[in-house]
């Protein structure tokens, strides 16, 4: 939601917040950079604050006491976002490693046995704020969403899929998403519904009973007919850009279009996922269609400019991610 003083979750709509304003801080020191000068990454509010802790376990803490505040037939939302398994590579009891590491950027850190520990972490604390709802007689009539923001990164596997972080091959976008609501949703279900993270906005707002503001459409779509199994699949179509290597991507039903650098691929993900076989020769009409579709999406949008969502580690400028 962006960072002080102009943007934040408390300009947004947001009652209270706490923690990290960026993408990635020190799990130990909660910097966002490294030496005396750097902010300290953590927040209540719009207020710096220094705590100790694991910062897995602090905002697991959080969102316990937060559930433990509320009133079992009010309804209140949510939004808790772990950092893990993001970089820096440190588990819960690397204390040392944070106070070694120079930059919070590091291409020689880490392990898979790091990484294992980093997930059991991150495992845990969605364990106690799901066991808090049981406790506090919540859990029944709350929807509980889990997901990604982007595919693994150097130490995750994205099997079957290729690619990685800032790729858009499908390790680097296609995310597991998991979603509880036991009064409403029928357990045991799988779907291949295509969504992406702005389709929960107008999905929540459905749950709750609510109707979306005409004058503020979303661009995301009302998931609760497939959650409820009352519709299959609806129909999305998706697009993708990512400043490094000039990628593009469109999703349509089973029909991918993607380019990077100056190579285009077409994919049947359905038969293809790990996009192998490309199918713009034999399918041009559809080739050509989504193609199109992309530059009549990407008309719309904010130019791609060399000082847009970029960030200088170690001197190098590192290309930062584009959105949907």
């Amino acid at each position: 939601m962006g960072s002080l003083p102009h943007f934040g979750p408390l300009k947004s709509g947001y009652d209270v917040f706490f923690g990290n304003y960026g993408g990635a801080l020190d799990y130990f020191t909660h910097k966002t950079g490294v030496g005396e000068s750097a902010p300290d990454g953590l927040y209540e509010g719009e207020v710096p604050v220094e705590k100790v802790g694991y910062y897995t376990d602090l905002i697991a803490d959080r969102a316990v006491d937060y559930i433990g505040a509320q009133k079992k037939n009010e309804p209140f939302f949510l939004s808790l976002h772990f950092t893990a398994p993001h970089w820096p590579w440190e588990g819960p009891h690397d204390v040392e490693v944070a106070k070694q590491i120079k930059t919070l950027f590091h291409y020689d850190g880490g392990s898979l046995e790091t990484y294992g520990k980093m997930m059991e972490a991150l495992d845990s604390a969605v364990g106690r704020v799901l066991q808090k709802l049981h406790k506090h007689g919540l859990v029944d009539n709350t929807l509980v969403i889990f997901s990604s923001d982007n595919g693994g990164e150097r130490f995750s596997d994205t099997w079957p899929f290729t690619g990685q972080k800032t790729e858009l091959l499908e390790g680097g976008i296609r995310v597991p998403t998991i979603a509880r609501w036991p009064r409403a949703i029928k357990a045991g279900q799988v779907s291949s519904q295509v969504a992406v993270s702005m389709d929960w906005l107008p999905t929540l707002v459905a749950a709750a009973g609510a109707q979306p503001d005409i004058h503020y459409p979303s661009d995301g779509e009302n998931l609760l007919p497939v959650l409820f199994n009352e519709q299959k699949t609806i129909p999305r179509t998706l697009f993708w850009r990512y400043k490094s290597h000039g990628q593009r991507a469109v999703r349509s039903g089973n029909w991918k279009y993607l380019k990077i650098a100056d190579n285009e691929f077409l994919f049947n993900l359905a038969k293809d996922p790990r996009e192998r076989a490309d199918l713009k020769e034999k399918e041009p009409q559809i080739f050509a269609q989504l193609k199109s579709q992309w530059e009549e999406w990407n008309a719309t949008m904010l130019p791609i400019t060399e000082d847009v969502r970029s960030h200088s580690v170690d001197g190098k400028v590192q290309a930062d991610r584009y959105g949907v």
